[in-house]
């Protein structure tokens, strides 16, 4: 079984975003020397469920997003339809906007707690205001999810704001010290701090890291593949990052000599079952 802890499949909301423009989408394939999927090509979701037996991949994580139009929203009613409508294919994660804490509450308990969605996502750099992943405004958000023994998947790395600050991993140092109950999911893995990341993750158990694009044919992708295969086996996931990064080359990428055959079972999908508690799937 492999577990894609970060694919936005070709259907409604994801379509309206910009990771389906194909011409940006295009150029971050071959900047990470992958190509577009035919899937991506066609939009077809048909070929999506092909694409994932044919490579594997038994389990597509879909996060959602409630904060940010402008970069595509994908709502708590849109991510739970996606998953009913192919069952035993796709997890949801449900995307609440943590600057309104009592409708975040609300939507968590109707969605996570008493639905189907099994995360909560936050991306505080992509706020129509952006805040730190350590602001105090998040603390809410995060308690609640604790206290509930909710994951939470934040969005550290990458273009996760508007500077470079706003990717630096000491905030999840910040607040995995302050919220050691928790379960943390930093997709984009801290890139480019990626030494420092994996120092983070490696100090506090409760942290994973999802590099998703950063750990293809890129600067730090050997780092974030050492962390697989040694000191961060139980606390590392994959991610495929789809549409950018067809499945096949994904899946491959990983299992043509760079992970060990000790690491493949935890990195694959063992460590999203647990954190997602998906044992029984």
């Amino acid at each position: 079984m492999i577990i894609d802890f970060r694919l936005r499949p070709p259907v409604k909301p994801y379509l309206s975003g910009r990771m389906y423009n194909l011409e940006r989408n295009k150029r971050l394939s071959e900047s990470m020397g992958m190509y577009q999927s035919p899937s991506v090509l066609n939009y077809s979701m048909d070929m999506l469920l092909d694409e994932m037996d044919e490579a594997g991949v038994s389990i597509g994580v879909v996060p959602g997003r409630e904060s940010n139009p402008g970069m595509g929203d994908a709502t708590c009613e849109e991510v739970t339809s996606i998953v009913q409508s192919h069952p035993g294919r796709f997890v949801g994660i449900a995307g609440v906007d943590p600057t309104k804490p009592d409708e975040a509450f609300s939507r968590i308990e109707q969605f996570v707690v008493n639905g189907i969605l099994k995360a909560v996502c936050l991306e505080p750099g992509a706020l129509p205001e952006p805040l730190y992943g350590d602001d105090r405004i998040l603390y809410p958000v995060i308690e609640y999810c604790a206290a509930r023994d909710i994951p939470v998947m934040m969005m550290l790395g990458g273009n996760a704001g508007p500077d470079v600050s706003y990717t630096n991993p000491v905030q999840i140092d910040h607040v995995a010290a302050d919220f050691p109950s928790a379960r943390f999911i930093i997709s984009h893995g801290g890139w480019p701090w990626v030494t420092e990341a994996i120092h983070v993750a490696y100090r506090y158990k409760n942290v994973y890291l999802l590099p998703d694009l950063y750990q293809f044919n890129g600067p730090g992708s050997g780092e974030y593949l050492a962390a697989a295969n040694y000191i961060l086996r139980d606390q590392m996931l994959f991610g495929s990052a789809y549409p950018y990064v067809s499945l096949r080359e994904a899946v491959d990428y990983f299992l043509e000599g760079r992970l060990r055959p000790e690491a493949q079972p935890a990195f694959l999908a063992g460590n999203a079952r647990r954190i997602l508690e998906l044992e029984r799937v």
